[in-house]
């Protein structure tokens, strides 16, 4: 799928984002390998740390739905005027369930947006693999 309309289906999300406190909606557009596009909009809560963002909202969806593999990920934010990169706790998931060279779009705070890689935005991944490692371990042991 071409990034514009994966971008599109992000935009679309986030008019669905539950966001009565900050007023900051956020969309998000996976594409999985089976070809579905899986969104999800951030969802606040009046304690800020039990809300969740757009990515981690459409992520958690797609696992629910037997979903896996991610083939590329779109986050749009309609309020906002800067760029709106995934924050710290969003990248962390999604290093959990896409490679490094899984493509990642996201708005500019232009009207267009920004290409880069999971790999970019968390380039210190010694974790990936993990459970894979731990096998490869206790299998040699």
């Amino acid at each position: 799928m071409k990034p514009e309309k994966l971008m599109q289906n992000a935009h679309k999300a986030a008019k669905n984002a539950y966001a009565p406190y900050s007023e900051f909606r956020v969309g998000a557009a996976l594409e999985m390998a089976s070809g579905k596009i899986i969104c999800g909009a951030n969802v606040e809560n009046r304690s800020y740390g039990l809300s969740n963002c757009a990515e981690r909202t459409a992520i958690f969806t797609a696992l629910t739905m037997g979903e896996r593999v991610i083939r590329a990920i779109a986050v749009a934010g309609p309020d906002s005027s800067e760029p709106l990169p995934p924050c710290g706790a969003c990248r962390q998931v999604i290093s959990e369930f896409c490679n490094s060279e899984t493509p990642l779009y996201y708005d500019d705070g232009n009207g267009s947006y920004l290409s880069t890689t999971v790999g970019k935005i968390y380039p210190a991944n010694s974790l990936m693999n993990l459970a894979e490692k731990r096998s490869q371990a206790a299998n040699s042991a």
